[in-house]
């Protein structure tokens, strides 16, 4: 059913702790994993992006599961629906609150990959 898994990581508690659901969901499918960061200009430090995603891949590779790790510049929401387009996406897997710099009154990032996304969104609470 979900062929490809689009799961977009940070350095949030939240993206760690929604792996775990990622991975299960990779599984239970047998399912392409592709591994997502996006690096806002002037707000990361694309170094650590790269960090985040070679240990994120590592963790995936300790549990048998193979994925492509992809790192893009822009603004969060846009760039993980754009790859989402670009592979084809079956689902993106994403947690409700990643680390964002703006303001608790403007959506979050995984509300506006809901209203954006050309596949459905699995958020984790």
């Amino acid at each position: 059913m979900f062929e490809i898994v689009l799961f977009p990581i940070d350095r949030s508690r939240q993206a760690a702790e929604t792996a775990a659901t990622a991975l299960q969901l990779v599984r239970q499918h047998g399912s392409r994993l592709v591994l997502l960061s996006v690096v806002e200009p002037g707000q990361d430090d694309p170094a650590a992006v790269a960090e985040l995603l070679a240990q994120a891949r590592g963790r995936f590779q300790e549990q048998g599961v193979s994925c492509e790790v992809i790192e893009r510049e822009g603004k969060p929401a846009f760039v993980i629906c754009d790859v989402a387009d670009e592979f084809n996406a079956d689902v993106i897997v994403m947690g409700t609150r990643g680390l964002s710099l703006e303001s608790d009154d403007s959506p979050s990032t995984a509300a506006r990959v809901i209203q954006l996304a050309p596949c459905p969104v699995l958020v984790v609470p």
